[in-house]
């Protein structure tokens, strides 16, 4: 568990499946992120197993739950996410509309970045976005991350802008 000033950042659990199936299921999730084919409460705890969970055994990290500190409420997912297909963990992050714009977001990857760093020696992240979500771009730029070039993470995918620490090949602090 990571803990903020705000925020209590957790791995996520089939009980955080209704959470799930509701992020997952926001059209902006759909346009920027794409769409992860959670339907139902059973495709939920699908994707939490067979995606986050996985990610924790594995890796020791993943995408988390970030709930509020003050009343518990269940805000989004945040954590560092490792892809074969990309050469070392990307940041990722998703927060229902209604906790967009509130500095949850930053405060979230900001944590995550630091138990990367600090507890996993993880030096270096990239982010990946799709093309057009300015907002999420200005907030990897708050994190030191710049447009770097465009990638696919697989054939058939569409092209993803990458971000990286400026110099490429330097620590994100």
């Amino acid at each position: 568990m990571i803990v903020t000033d705000r925020l209590i950042l957790r791995e996520l659990t089939c009980a955080d499946a209704p959470f799930i199936l509701a992020l997952l299921s926001d059209d902006d999730f759909h346009r920027y992120i794409g769409d992860r084919g959670v339907r139902t409460l059973a495709d939920a705890e699908h994707y939490i197993q067979q995606g986050p969970a996985v990610s924790y055994a594995h890796h020791g990290h993943g995408l988390y739950l970030v709930a509020r500190r003050s009343d518990g409420a269940k805000l989004g997912i945040c954590g560092l996410i490792r892809r074969d297909s990309l050469p070392c963990e990307d940041i990722g992050y998703a927060f229902l509309p209604a906790y967009r714009g509130q500095g949850y977001a930053i405060e979230a990857a900001q944590a995550a970045l630091r138990d990367g760093r600090e507890r996993l020696g993880i030096a270096r992240v990239i982010a990946i976005v799709t093309p057009g979500n300015t907002r999420s771009v200005a907030l990897l730029a708050k994190l030191g991350l710049v447009q770097s070039r465009l990638v696919k993470l697989s054939e058939d995918a569409d092209a993803c802008l990458l971000l990286e620490a400026a110099g490429a090949e330097t620590t994100l602090v």
